[in-house]
């Protein structure tokens, strides 16, 4: 027996029609078994979803036709998040982080600096150094350039300068890209980072679950508003006192 079969409405960040929310009058549809079926009229590919006890969703809606699929959709977007979180591994790649020096940083900060450096270069990030001159230590650059040089040795292991350090203005640049992760020394800090990368992941999911829940109260007190909501009631309750007798 096939169960029941209402639209469904995806979130308003995902921009996903399903089943009757679907405008196109034909579609190109794609089976559950990610084979093309070829272009169906709206109301047949509605049909086949409900024969097969799945929901049509809208794939490609600037495609002409729009491409369709068969699928569940819980099961559609469980395979998208799983893809976005594939797609957000691999953009580490191009983010570049910013750690600024100064050229009397002391031993302490310098090592914390180098600390952090290590874990992006091991994130794949690339890693940009800035170092500005305040003062007269323009008058003395050689003491910045030593503290650029020494951090670059430091960091030798995971990471390779891209060009030799350039003053621009009263700063002193580098940028450090990650060495491959087969060249790459196992990162000190690994179990820092890693439960850093932990602690942001559950912060995400916390957050996903607060607007998940948020939305799901809001839809129940528009629900509840519109039971309670009683004409009859308001008119009694507008009526005018009535007059006594004179």
């Amino acid at each position: 027996m096939s169960r029941p079969f209402f639209p469904r409405s995806s979130g308003p960040s995902t921009f996903v029609r399903v089943n009757g929310k679907i405008r196109a009058r034909e579609v190109r549809l794609i089976g559950v078994d990610n084979k093309q079926l070829g272009i169906y009229g709206i109301h047949e590919a509605m049909q086949m979803a409900r024969a097969q006890s799945v929901d049509l969703v809208e794939i490609a809606p600037t495609a002409t036709p729009p491409v369709c699929r068969l699928v569940d959709y819980g099961k559609f977007r469980y395979e998208q998040a799983k893809k976005d979180k594939e797609a957000k591994k691999h953009q580490h790649a191009d983010k570049v982080k910013e750690i600024q020096l100064s050229a009397t940083i002391s031993p302490h900060d310098f090592q914390v600096k180098v600390t952090h450096a290590v874990d992006f270069l091991c994130e794949d990030m690339k890693v940009k150094l800035a170092l500005r001159f305040r003062g007269r230590e323009m008058m003395h650059q050689e003491f910045g350039k030593q503290v650029v040089q020494k951090f670059i040795v430091e960091i030798a292991p995971f990471g390779h300068p891209d060009a030799p350090p350039r003053i621009i203005g009263r700063g002193l640049n580098v940028m450090i890209s990650p060495l491959p992760r087969n060249k790459r020394a196992k990162n000190p800090n690994a179990d820092t980072a890693g439960q850093r990368r932990a602690d942001e992941a559950r912060r995400e999911q916390e957050e996903e679950a607060k607007k998940g829940q948020a939305n799901s109260a809001d839809a129940e007190g528009e629900h509840d508003e519109d039971e309670d909501h009683d004409p009859a009631a308001e008119g009694e309750g507008n009526e005018p006192p009535h007059e006594g007798a004179a």
